[in-house]
């Protein structure tokens, strides 16, 4: 049994007990025996729950953070009175080569303004990417991949 079920029956549990199945009752006992399971993770066999958890809270709020900042940007951009762009493709070899993976990453990047995912190559090792500026396209690789696909495999694998 996967140790987030057992966390999420041991929440329902506490809600049976304290006889309040209120949604802050429950995130309070799911909360409660995480902390729980966190204390006794030796015997449970399984450590990296928690640790699995924090990281794709880390990997939500990167996303947020990006889109909140390539919005500026592109606002920025858009409503200068010159356009100093230089649209463009270009090529990401990507580290990631699981199918989840490769689409967390691909819609990431779509759903930050300013890029758009366009294709994966066949090999499942490239993916095409149009940015609206294309200025500097070796930092544009490095921010994606310390970036999204870091936070991807630090959180997936």
């Amino acid at each position: 049994m996967s140790l987030f079920l057992i966390n999420l029956l041991l929440a329902i549990a506490w809600a049976a007990v304290s006889a309040s199945f209120t949604l802050a009752n429950l995130i309070f006992g799911f909360i409660l025996s995480a902390v729980a399971l966190y204390l006794i993770r030796e015997q449970v066999g399984y450590v990296g729950y928690l640790t699995r958890s924090w990281r794709v809270i880390s990997l939500a709020a990167l996303f947020v953070y990006e889109l909140i900042l390539s919005a500026w940007r592109v606002t920025t951009l858009v409503l200068s009175p010159r356009m100093k762009v230089s649209p463009g493709i270009f090529a990401y070899p990507m580290k990631v080569d699981r199918d989840g993976e490769i689409t967390l990453l691909a819609n990431l990047i779509t759903l930050t303004p300013g890029t758009l995912s366009v294709d994966v190559s066949d090999d499942r090792r490239t993916l095409y990417v149009h940015a609206i500026d294309c200025s500097d396209v070796d930092q544009t690789r490095a921010d994606i991949a310390e970036g999204f696909e870091r936070k991807i495999l630090e959180a997936f694998r």
